[in-house]
This record gives structure tokens, C-alpha cells and sequence, in this order.
């Protein structure tokens, strides 16, 4: 909270207008729930809102998180991991969007403008749940995104023909299983960064996409990266920071 802020909320206090106790809510960096500590400053800090992991948490807790932080005005809040079952229990709660395949919700939806460009390539169709929570992830965040999907090395036309729509992009995420040969390619091409995310789509020595991850840590292309195994959010939320990042135009 800015200084002129903080003043202008002790004037409301003097006058009135707002209890102490909301007063000092708005004041703090978190909120303390008990079960969790929500930071009602991530937004200021970072550009996004905290993002509730849904894993490990029960549904009360998820409620009580995105209860929370919508009563101090937060929109898209994001829910990655969410599971189905966890998602019927949430449903009437709050208004929100869930992608069952990605398990991910957005709380609190708004209409917002999407700006930039990022791609998300996927090697092939099993990757999908994964490019999913990537691509929903950048467009909760602002950003445009454009899917290009089952282009995979194994038939090297198909991505070929994208090649057009892959030079325009700011961010790319590929995202791939099996050997995870699809960043390197990828990235022999492109001027942008390349985020690459090894997927736990394989067969046995496939290793739950540790085959993958290693050899996206060995790409010989220039300026590819990669995270962990399966973390569609985590590519998402890092190419939208790419995507958005100061300096860079963003009509």
C-alpha cells in the first residue's frame, strides 16, 4: 500500500468512514485464516494474485482462501490442481471457471483485455492436460495465447506449417513427453524465449518424465529453459511475465 494511501485510510478512520478493524485488515500484509495466511499484497508486489494450490487442501479451506481474497476485490483467482471431486464440493460456492482436464479454476472470473502473443506447442495429444494448465494459467494472468497442438517431432510438417505463427510470438511453452526432443527444435527456430515442460507422458524407461527433463536441461538450442516435470502452471505463469514484461509493447 502506497504512503498516500495509508493516509488517506487513517482519515477515514479519524472521520469514520472505516471501522479500526477493517482499517487495520487493509493495513496488513496478510491475512491470518488459521489453515492458511493469505497475502493480500502478492498483487502489488508481483502484478498477480496469490495462486491457491488445490492439492493437499480441502475444499473448505479452498472456499475459505477465495473467500478471503474476493472480499478484498481479487478477480481470477487461480486454483491449479483441483481435482473433480474437490471441484462438486466447491460448486455453487463461488462463481468460477474449472477446466477439469487442466484441474484448474478460476475464481471470481473478469473480463479483462489479453495482450501479446504466447504460443503453447504440444508434442502430441496426451500432453494436452499439461499445455492446458499453461495456457489457461497465461490467459488468467492477460495474456493471448495461441494453441498449436500434435506437432511433434514425429511428423516435423506439422510444426513447420506453424512456423509463421510461432516467429510472431513474445513466449513460446513446448511442451513434450517421451524423449522431449520438441523445445530443442523448437528453439532452433524462434528468436523468443522458449520455455520447456517435460511431460510424464511415456513408456517405461520414460522414467514418469524424468527422460524428458533431462534432455530438455541438454538442449543444445539457445535460450530454451525448462521446468519441472508436468508444471503447465509454472511455464504459464513465467511467460506471462515474459510476455508483459516492462518496455516490451503490448498492443
Amino acid at each position: 500500500m502506497t504512503q498516500k494511501k495509508v493516509l488517506d485510510l487513517l482519515e477515514q478512520v479519524r472521520d469514520g468512514t472505516v471501522p479500526p478493524e477493517e482499517a487495520a485488515i487493509q493495513l496488513a500484509a496478510f491475512e491470518d485464516l488459521g489453515y492458511a495466511r493469505v497475502d493480500h499484497q502478492r498483487a502489488k508486489r508481483q502484478g498477480a494474485a496469490e495462486v491457491i494450490f488445490g492439492e493437499g487442501k480441502t475444499a473448505e479451506q479452498i472456499e475459505g482462501i477465495v473467500r478471503c481474497m474476493m472480499d478484498r476485490g481479487a478477480g481470477n483467482i487461480l486454483i491449479t490442481r483441483l481435482s473433480a471431486e474437490k471441484e462438486s464440493l466447491l460448486r455453487n460456492k463461488f462463481p468460477y471457471r474449472y477446466h477439469e482436464a487442466a484441474r484448474l479454476a478460476v475464481a471470481n472470473p473478469k473480463e479483462q483485455s489479453l495482450v501479446g502473443f504466447v504460443a503453447v506447442v504440444s508434442a502430441g495429444t496426451s500432453d494436452l492436460a499439461v499445455c492446458e494448465e499453461a495456457a489457461l494459467t497465461a490467459e488468467a494472468l492477460g495474456s493471448r495465447v495461441e494453441r498449436i497442438y500434435d506437432a511433434g517431432v514425429a511428423g516435423l510438417h506439422r510444426l513447420l506449417a506453424e512456423l509463421d505463427t510461432l516467429e510472431k510470438a513474445r513466449c513460446i511453452i513446448a511442451v513434450a513427453g517421451m524423449e522431449g526432443a520438441l523445445p530443442s527444435v523448437v528453439g532452433g527456430l524462434v528468436s523468443c524465449p522458449v520455455i520447456a515442460v517435460p511431460t510424464s507422458v511415456g513408456y517405461g524407461a520414460n522414467l514418469g518424465g524424468l527422460a524428458a527433463l533431462l534432455a530438455m536441461l541438454n538442449s543444445c538450442a539457445s535460450g530454451v529453459s525448462a521446468v519441472n516435470i508436468d508444471n503447465g502452471f509454472g511455464a504459464g505463469f513465467l511467460a506471462n511475465r515474459i510476455n508483459r514484461m516492462k518496455g516490451v509493447d503490448e498492443t
